[in-house]
C-alpha cells in the first residue's frame, strides 16, 4: 500500500518553500515506483511566468529525470486541487494517478468546477485520490492569504 501521507508531507515541504518566497504556497511531487523524480513549488512571481505552477515544474523535472515526456505509472502529489492548465498537463504527460490535499473551489479542475482528468473524450484519464492531509494543505493556503490581506506578505 502506498503511503500517500508521507509523500503529501514532502509536497507540503515544497509549499513551505513557496511561502518563504512570498509565492502562493502550493507544492507538488512526482513519484514513480516509490522514488521521487520531480519536485516543484509555485514560482510564478519569482520567474514572472504564469506557467510556473508547482505541478508543471515537478512534471518537467520528472520528464527530464526519465528522459521522456511520458510519465506512465507516475503519481503526482499536489497540496491543492490542480487548475485546468496543470490538470491538462497531467493528461498530456500520461500520469497514472493524482493525489491532492485540499479542494480549490475557485479554480479546481478535478472535482470543483470541472473534471479534466477523467474526461472520457480524452485519450487518457488520470485516477484521483483527494483529501490527503486536507487540513494541513488548506491551512497553509489560508495562512498565506491571511498574511497577504494583513500586509505581512508582499
Amino acid at each position: 500500500m502506498v503511503d500517500h501521507e508521507r509523500y503529501m508531507r514532502e509536497a507540503l515541504a515544497e509549499a513551505e518553500k513557496a511561502y518563504a518566497l512570498g509565492e502562493v504556497p502550493v507544492g507538488a511531487l512526482v513519484v514513480l515506483r516509490g522514488e521521487i523524480i520531480g519536485r516543484g513549488h509555485n514560482l510564478r512571481e519569482t520567474l514572472a511566468d504564469s506557467t510556473a505552477h508547482a505541478e508543471i515544474l515537478a512534471l518537467r523535472e520528472a520528464a527530464r529525470h526519465v528522459g521522456d515526456w511520458r510519465l506512465n505509472g507516475a503519481t503526482v502529489y499536489s497540496t491543492i486541487e490542480p487548475c485546468p492548465m496543470c490538470a491538462g498537463a497531467m493528461v498530456q504527460f500520461r500520469v497514472q494517478t493524482l493525489v491532492y490535499g485540499a479542494p480549490d473551489p475557485k479554480a479546481g479542475a478535478v472535482d470543483s468546477i470541472m473534471d479534466v482528468l477523467r474526461e472520457p473524450r480524452f485519450n487518457h484519464q488520470v485516477d484521483v485520490v483527494s483529501g490527503v492531509l486536507e487540513e494541513q494543505c488548506r491551512e497553509i493556503i489560508q495562512r498565506f492569504f491571511r498574511g497577504l490581506r494583513a500586509g505581512k506578505i508582499t
